[in-house]
């Protein structure tokens, strides 16, 4: 593979590629290249905390696809073509691994999974102890790695996940206060794992005395996510909610192929996830936390931050990405500002108490901890959010970029935006835009009651609106003035703007 190909396979802060030829698709992403990457990811792991590379344990993991295995076994020869000792963890979910570095006593991790992406699709998520390597250390990754051949020594196999597992047991003792060997007894959790790697979840709430009735999809599934089919698409919602109610659970856990994201139920079986996520885990810490700042993607809607600002906490919007979100929240508690929390609307989810690993079991494990506490005293987890305002519309479309330079084609339709908003008083840039831009509007006697934002895509050659409206019809109105504005933009596909605004 040419080197211009390894570097195809960079995604945001992560690698991935096509793993499975299909439908006349060649697969980038072969053993050879996995095990080429491993050895990358060894020298860099290496340099990065000042050590030769057998000095350094990295563990190593991988959720259900079928590719899994021959590209596991590929980067773990590249590890130790490297001298590296590797811990063979097996399946497991990212949050595991990302354990494994922070907690686990392993140097570094990587984790074999595309994530929520298509069955055919695979990848690496690549952490050290100080942190997941960031999007520039990636494609320096997949520059270097080239050459490489030695065998496979110093591996052994190890149960990171039940290590992993005895860490969340114990943040479970402290939230419910109690040494018993049940704490959770009298809540009924349904978990649907989709056929990922998270299927061990449901045991794990049974040994702590849920009742788990009513779960599905804890058998892995290598074709796990089907292709067009996301996690959290309508049908699968549609499917845990119905889960939750025809079984009267307290509240049902879905979640993503490898572990990192979830979604959650309430005991109505209303489905809890993107803004409804955030504004409950926030009204939780905030508790807590009085003051505390919460760290999200730039997505978010306005009556979110309504709704964290009565709660008496800080709104802080970030870049898309959940490493970013991750990083700036790390970054704002080094300057002494209380950020307990990093969280995407995409569900990827970092607690401070939980050293900001992404990890959607244990978000969910804590928000089990508290429907617990909530229903002995007859309360829900929904019940937290009642006042949370959601808008009456939203939409997300997605531009496609005609040119090769992504940057200056977003570059250039966010000047023309920006140079606008200096002359027409009805346009207000956002005091938080900080990606891409985001734009605020007063609509029918109301105050920045509807918005767009514009921001180019993580993983794809896209640029991404978003807009949302407190008033009907808002959305179409706001996106109007915006085509009106850029219609005569070429280096980007307007037609499902055009379409949207007809």
């Amino acid at each position: 593979m040419k080197d211009e190909d390894y570097r195809r396979l960079k995604s945001g802060a992560d690698i991935r590629g096509r793993a499975i030829e299909a439908e006349g698709q060649p697969a980038p992403l072969t053993p050879q290249g996995a095990e080429r990457i491993g050895y990358a990811f060894a020298l860099m792991l290496a340099a990065r905390q000042k050590t030769t590379p057998d000095k350094l344990l990295i563990a190593v993991g991988h959720d259900a696809r079928q590719s899994g295995p021959a590209l596991y076994q590929a980067f773990i020869h590249g590890l130790t073509d490297a001298d590296c000792d590797v811990l063979d963890c097996g399946l497991c979910t990212t949050p595991v691994m990302f354990w494994a570095a922070k907690q686990g006593g392993a140097d570094g991790a990587a984790m074999v999974t595309a994530s929520h992406h298509p069955w055919y699709e695979n990848g690496f998520k690549l952490v050290g102890r100080d942190g997941a390597l960031s999007g520039e250390e990636i494609e320096a990754l997949l520059a270097a790695a080239q050459d490489t051949q030695p065998p496979m020594r110093l591996v052994k196999p190890w149960d990171m996940k039940e290590k992993y597992l005895a860490d969340l047991r114990q943040m479970v003792a402290r939230r419910m206060d109690t040494q018993v060997q049940c704490p959770l007894l009298g809540l009924h959790v349904v978990v649907d794992a989709m056929g990922g790697a998270g299927g061990f979840y449901a045991r794990f709430l049974e040994e702590l005395g849920c009742e788990v009735t009513g779960s599905r999809g804890l058998e892995p599934q290598g074709r796990n996510p089907q292709a067009g089919q996301p996690f959290d698409g309508p049908q699968a919602l549609a499917t845990i909610s119905q889960a939750v109610t025809v079984n009267t659970a307290d509240m049902g856990v879905l979640l993503d192929a490898d572990g990192d994201r979830a979604v959650i139920v309430d005991g109505q079986g209303r489905v809890i996830n993107g803004n409804r996520l955030i504004a409950l885990i926030s009204a939780i810490l905030l508790e807590e936390r009085p003051g505390a700042t919460i760290v999200t993607d730039s997505a978010t809607s306005s009556g979110l931050k309504r709704f964290i600002t009565e709660w008496g906490g800080v709104h802080y919007r970030f870049k898309r990405g959940y490493q970013n979100v991750i990083q700036e929240a790390i970054r704002l508690n080094g300057e002494g500002i209380d950020c307990p929390l990093a969280i995407e609307t995409s569900g990827h989810a970092a607690f401070r108490e939980n050293g900001f690993l992404d990890d959607g079991l244990y978000l969910a494990t804590r928000l089990a901890c508290e429907a617990l506490l909530r229903k002995r005293e007859g309360e829900t987890l929904g019940s937290l959010i009642q006042e949370l305002s959601e808008p009456v519309e939203r939409a997300e479309i997605r531009l496609g970029v005609l040119t090769e330079d992504m940057r200056q084609a977003a570059q250039s339709v966010t000047e023309t935006i920006l140079s606008h908003t200096l002359e027409d008083g009805a346009w207000h840039l956002a005091g938080d835009s900080r990606e891409g831009v985001r734009i605020l509007f007063d609509l029918e006697g109301g105050v920045e009651n509807a918005w767009f934002q514009l921001r180019p895509s993580v993983h794809e050659p896209q640029l991404v609106l978003s807009a949302e409206s407190d008033v009907p019809g808002g959305v179409r109105d706001i996106l109007g003035r915006l085509y009106q504005l850029i219609q005569q933009e070429r280096s980007i596909d307007l037609d499902p703007l055009r379409s949207a605004v007809r």
